[in-house]
């Protein structure tokens, strides 16, 4: 999640607001994101409302629409259309028609041989719904019918689209248009020339999740945005490259925020990696920024709350 230092993004939506529930305390680096009572198990997310501070930190409050010489309008949201109906013979994953939050799993999973056949299966049928959802995409079409045409792919290959009902997601798919960072809801705003749109498809299959996502251009995009994608697809091009037995987590972060510092960008640091499979979203947590980094945050903002008092 690579972003321009000098026009850093503003978040749009997420999965759950303040309903995420997170199992796992020993990530310090996270602390500032997460409300904590002494004795209790769970930490449960802020809301992005709620660190404003820290938001200011962390994004220019500018919007594209008032950058000088930007032919760029403002994201605005349209109408979500209502849910759309999963055939009843298709398995669901047990978050959904549950008061239950979702979390993330405390610990990591596990499998067997034939759960990663399964894995494998899910991950494939993942991997053609975003290809196929990538063809679609032009001026003038809406994200509601990416929404559409993908809820329709995964139920007709016996998979249940995961982000359905995850939480209060409305959507079988999340689509990112240009400053929104992730989680984006399906709407009937239409896509213009010149946008960037990413689609993150999840599907349920057999017991497993299949998570995938990409970056795709909308008609003639300018060049400012195609280097962002371009840097944003190397920094994960690089952090898969280390990927080996033995090799720490935290190298996979510092991974990402170099090649990002090394072409004047910054990384999004509320939102991590995260293990999937049986459960959409489990252990490991993966920070895609470095240690220092996070040291530098916390820093700046023990500032800022000291400056306040």
């Amino acid at each position: 999640m690579v972003a321009p230092i000098a026009i850093q993004p503003r978040i749009i939506s997420s999965f759950l607001g303040d309903c995420l529930f997170i199992q796992s305390t020993s990530f310090h680096a996270l602390s500032r994101f997460f409300r904590h009572t002494r004795g209790r198990k769970h930490v449960s997310m802020l809301n992005s409302r709620k660190f404003s501070g820290l938001t200011n930190l962390l994004f220019n409050r500018r919007t594209i629409e008032e950058l000088p010489n930007s032919k760029r309008k403002c994201l605005r949201a349209g109408k979500v259309s209502p849910h759309r109906p999963v055939p009843a013979h298709i398995p669901r994953p047990p978050y959904v028609n549950s008061k239950k939050p979702p979390g993330f799993a405390s610990r990591p999973e596990v499998h067997d041989k034939k759960g990663i056949e399964c894995m494998k299966a899910s991950g494939k049928l993942a991997a053609q719904v975003l290809q196929y959802a990538g063809t679609l995409i032009k001026p003038g079409l809406t994200t509601d019918e990416i929404d559409e045409a993908v809820h329709h792919m995964i139920i007709n290959n016996g998979a249940y689209p995961s982000p359905l009902g995850y939480g209060r997601f409305p959507k079988s798919v999340c689509t990112s248009v240009n400053e929104c960072i992730c989680h984006g809801i399906p709407d009937s705003r239409v896509l213009e020339d010149g946008d960037i749109v990413n689609i993150d498809i999840t599907v349920y299959l057999n017991g497993y999740h299949g998570d995938t996502s990409t970056t795709y251009f909308v008609g003639d995009v300018d060049e400012e945005a195609r280097n962002l994608v371009k840097v944003t697809k190397e920094c994960l091009d690089n952090a898969i490259s280390i990927c080996a037995p033995g090799v720490e987590f935290n190298k996979v972060g510092k991974t990402i925020h170099d090649r990002a510092d090394k072409h004047h960008y910054g990384v999004v640091q509320q939102f991590v990696g995260h293990g999937v499979g049986r459960v959409f979203h489990s252990d490991p947590v993966i920070l895609h920024f470095s240690k220092f980094s996070n040291l530098m945050l916390t820093f700046s903002v023990s500032l800022q709350s000291l400056s306040s008092c």
